[in-house]
């Protein structure tokens, strides 16, 4: 597992490789906990593109977020909003934000289930690695501070049978990671019973302020708790952000 847990770009490409595989979703959707789902919070990376358009083709209310908090929070799609045969198209980030209706934190929306991507995954404990910038963290963060969802919120992530690994320490673990209760492959589908506890929220004393200087919405919650509560939240210690942030807050600036 030592080159899973190198450095980002190294996270993305073993994602990216994988993203070329078409996931079966037939699995997840015979699942009792997506069949009886009225609405599913699914990323909005290219792996689980096919599991949007489950989503939206069942006539389940679709949360999205906007790709890396960049230009918004979250985007809600219903099949009802876009028009025949369009579908594939909402199920991109292009799409989403042309056929989707933007939510803000004063939104009231129960999410049933979380699908979230993964570069590897361990059964045995639910433990998980992501591309390493922390946006499923946080987008789990906010949506506990909204009260969409709550520790008895399924999560679940759609990966290949080779991002099954049994060597992801549990120990090595931060506080707001998210672990998963379900793994779903091409082949079979893992209940993880994981005993790992799920983030409470947003841990303002991990967040970087160049993380926090990134994403408009979480400035937005931050300063609300701040104005609710009076008191100044902590900030967590300075971080180099990955290539692809920095690469794209330049472009922002011309």
């Amino acid at each position: 597992m030592q080159n899973c847990r190198g450095t980002n770009k190294l996270r993305w490409s073993f994602q990216t490789v994988f993203s070329l595989f078409k996931y079966d979703v037939l699995l997840l959707g015979r699942l009792d906990v997506f069949q009886d789902a009225q609405c599913v919070k699914v990323n909005p990376d290219s792996p689980q593109k096919q599991v949007r358009f489950l989503t939206l083709s069942g006539d389940k209310m679709l949360l999205t977020p906007q790709p890396r908090l960049r230009t918004g929070f979250f985007s809600v799609l219903e099949s009802h909003m876009i028009p025949t045969g369009c579908i594939p198209e909402a199920c991109t980030s292009v799409g989403a934000a042309k056929y989707g209706r933007p939510i803000g934190l004063d939104e009231k929306v129960k999410v049933n289930l979380i699908v979230i991507g993964s570069v590897a995954v361990d059964p045995s404990t639910g433990t998980r690695l992501g591309k390493g910038e922390g946006f499923a963290e946080l987008e789990y963060g906010m949506l506990r501070y909204m009260g969409s969802i709550s520790d008895s919120t399924m999560i679940v992530t759609t990966v290949h049978d080779k991002q099954l690994v049994n060597d992801i320490p549990v120990e090595k673990l931060l506080i707001h990671d998210v672990p998963v209760d379900i793994i779903c492959t091409p082949t079979q589908v893992i209940f993880t019973n994981t005993t790992i506890p799920k983030p409470q929220g947003i841990y303002w004393e991990k967040l970087s302020p160049e993380k926090l200087g990134q994403i408009r919405i979480l400035q937005e919650l931050k300063r609300r708790i701040e104005n609710e509560t009076g008191t100044t939240l902590p900030c967590g210690p300075s971080e180099k952000l990955p290539p692809t942030a920095q690469r794209r807050r330049r472009k922002r600036r011309r």
